[in-house]
């Protein structure tokens, strides 16, 4: 139900008047920058995507003021909504220069659901926000079609958004993109991480590529190579193929492990922050992380933007996020038992580190060693 807006707040220009002074109304308007009819041909564009996201609990279609979702809790005891809103960054610059834009509907779907993942919330219905200073009606639709694509595919609605068009405050060419989600949680069920103790393992996953985080340092980086030329210490990828590649769900993992029984004391998606500040957000007092970086290689790419900024290994851990996108913290003697279930699930998973006594996290191996406390971050 993306409602195409010029402006803040803006009307259409036929609500009053005669139709020729509606007619030289939205003239007007268009030379000072904004195309209402665009905005109508964006919502064509998409209509059929954001559709087919429509649960049963969805009521009415696109275009209405407000979306309408009809919530069904059967089988809970206390329900809880959890909601998270987020964006993807500087990675629009990304899609800007390589022309790829359908990767970031994905992306702010995929982040935020893995942001009410970590406290064991499926995903109920979801929001965008997309807003250009002089709107492309295909753009638009792309994006919102990557959006809905991911939704369709964790069963979520995409109940709503916003595209804005606002010369002036967007810089000609560039764009934002920012998703809500809610989701619910059985409060008997809420994984808040309190049960974590020393002693209990962490599996980690693989991220997909940079997701949605640490754009700003891999363009001061590899802002000057060619981002078109087969890189042999890309495995003959290019940037223009590796960057732009979409933030991951860890729906389905989860699903797996719950399936499989397995108690999962604590969750963490590795966003901004790195592996550095985001476990913490978790952790109960006096429990720490250690993080064996001998577990897991490395990417490419992430190795790449490393050597090429300059960037301190332990600076490159707070700002990237390494190759891990989500860990589960779970009792050791369910170490096995999760890592089959995952592997069913089509997962590549490893045992990162484990809980120790202390705070933050630290890391073992060749990489960076010593204590690195995190700070909280804000959703």
């Amino acid at each position: 139900m993306t409602d195409s807006k010029s402006g803040a707040g803006a009307a259409p220009a036929e609500v009053r008047g005669t139709r020729d002074a509606g007619t030289r109304q939205e003239a007007a308007y268009r030379r000072a920058g904004v195309d209402i009819d665009a905005g109508h041909r964006a919502v064509a564009l998409m209509k059929g995507a954001v559709a087919r996201t429509h649960t049963p609990q969805v009521l009415g279609g696109l275009g209405g003021f407000g979306g309408l979702f009809r919530p069904e809790f059967a089988g809970m005891t206390e329900p809880v909504l959890v909601a998270s809103t987020d964006g993807v960054g500087t990675k629009t610059k990304v899609a800007v220069r390589t022309g790829r834009y359908g990767g970031l509907g994905a992306d702010i779907v995929n982040h935020c659901v893995n942001d009410i993942l970590v406290q064991g919330a499926r995903p109920l219905f979801f929001l965008d926000y997309v807003a250009m200073g002089r709107l492309s009606p295909e753009k638009v639709a792309e994006i919102v079609t990557g959006a809905a694509g991911a939704c369709e595919a964790l069963g979520v609605a995409l109940l709503g958004g916003e595209t804005a068009e606002m010369p002036g405050v967007y810089v000609e060419g560039e764009l934002d993109i920012v998703g809500t989600i809610v989701g619910v949680v059985d409060r008997p069920r809420l994984i808040d991480g309190r049960r974590i103790e020393p002693g209990d393992v962490v599996v980690a996953l693989p991220s997909s590529g940079l997701h949605t985080n640490g754009f700003s340092l891999a363009r001061l980086a590899l802002d000057d190579l060619d981002w078109e030329e087969a890189r042999a210490d890309l495995g003959g990828q290019t940037l223009a193929e590796v960057l732009p590649v979409p933030h991951r769900s860890y729906l389905p993992a989860f699903a797996a492990l719950e399936a499989a029984g397995v108690d999962v004391r604590g969750m963490a998606h590795i966003t901004g922050g790195g592996l550095v500040d985001n476990p913490p957000r978790v952790f109960p007092g006096g429990v720490g992380m250690r993080i064996d970086t001998a577990s897991w290689t490395v990417p490419p790419v992430f190795e790449l933007i490393v050597a090429r900024s300059g960037a301190e290994r332990h600076e490159a851990f707070r700002a990237l996020n390494m190759g891990v996108g989500f860990l589960f913290i779970l009792p050791a003697a369910q170490r096995e038992a999760a890592l089959a279930a995952l592997r069913a699930a089509g997962e590549s998973p490893w045992v990162i580190g484990e809980m120790i006594r202390g705070e933050g996290v630290s890391f073992g191996g060749p990489q960076p060693t010593g204590p690195h406390h995190g700070a909280g971050e804000s959703s």
